[in-house]
């Protein structure tokens, strides 16, 4: 998470910092105790008032427990002090973490809510149908272009769960489609969809980008809110930063619109 991590937008990174204090204050507070008895190493999780042996089931549950902590407080130290460096006073109260209920239909009067149990179902990596470059790896994978490599990166550096290309299933459309990146936020449960338009000065291609744009408006996704796109044309090269404001721009809308219905 380390270069493009700076240049997070305010109100997403208000909303990290927020749910990293609200995972904080669920998690339990774990020590980890170890002591040598007759010449035996022991370890003991200790939670409150109780003891756990680090090997029973209990223990190795804390322990899980104890690493999720530092590492939540590994994050909120590194957010802390981006939000430090660049506004005065708290992070935005208002970018409050909360389940936000999203959905695709995928025929009709059938749809799925894009939560994480729908990320985990879809296959990472799965269009087999066009072959792949070999110039553009990143993280075991190969991409399509430069632009998508930088995404992936860009998403991986800001600790931002995505899927590259996976198997998808929509209202109106005869077997799969393969969207570029589906990222999983998980400060609201839900996931977006993002489709980057790459290929220069093709007529072919633009006809392509206006069928899919109505293909994922069909299946109720909101364009710039559930559905991101990015462009790269000879007159206005893609960078980083259009997609860090389009992503904070659909996650504060996106947050907004359904705190109303949070609890």
């Amino acid at each position: 998470m380390q270069t493009v991590i700076k240049d997070i937008p305010q109100e997403y990174l208000a909303l990290k910092i927020n749910y990293c204090r609200m995972q904080l204050e669920m998690l339990p507070t774990v020590r980890l105790q170890s002591h040598s008895i007759s010449g035996v190493a022991t370890r003991k999780l200790v939670v409150g008032n109780h003891k756990y042996n680090a090997d029973s089931p209990a223990g190795e549950k804390y322990i899980k427990l104890l690493h999720k902590r530092a590492d939540v407080e590994r994050q909120l130290r590194l957010y802390e002090s981006i939000w430090n460096c660049k506004y005065i006073g708290d992070p935005l109260p208002v970018c409050e973490p909360h389940k936000v209920i999203r959905s695709l239909y995928i025929d009709t009067g059938k749809r799925v809510i894009l939560d994480k149990n729908y990320f985990d179902s879809l296959k990472n990596d799965a269009n087999t149908k066009y072959a792949k470059p070999m110039d553009y790896p990143f993280d075991g994978i190969l991409y399509r272009s430069a632009a998508e490599r930088e995404i992936a990166i860009f998403y991986t550096e800001m600790g931002i769960p995505f899927k590259y290309e996976p198997e998808v299933y929509i209202k109106g459309i005869v077997g799969p489609i393969f969207p570029d990146f589906v990222p999983y936020i998980e400060e609201l449960d839900t996931c977006k969809f993002h489709e980057h338009f790459g290929m220069k000065d093709s007529s072919s291609y633009l006809k392509i980008t206006k069928i899919k744009y109505c293909n994922y408006t069909d299946a109720g996704l909101v364009p710039e809110i559930d559905i991101l796109f990015t462009h790269d044309v000879e007159e206005i090269p893609f960078d980083i930063r259009t997609l860090a404001t389009k992503l904070n721009n659909s996650v504060y809308t996106t947050m907004i619109g359904t705190k109303h219905l949070a609890g």
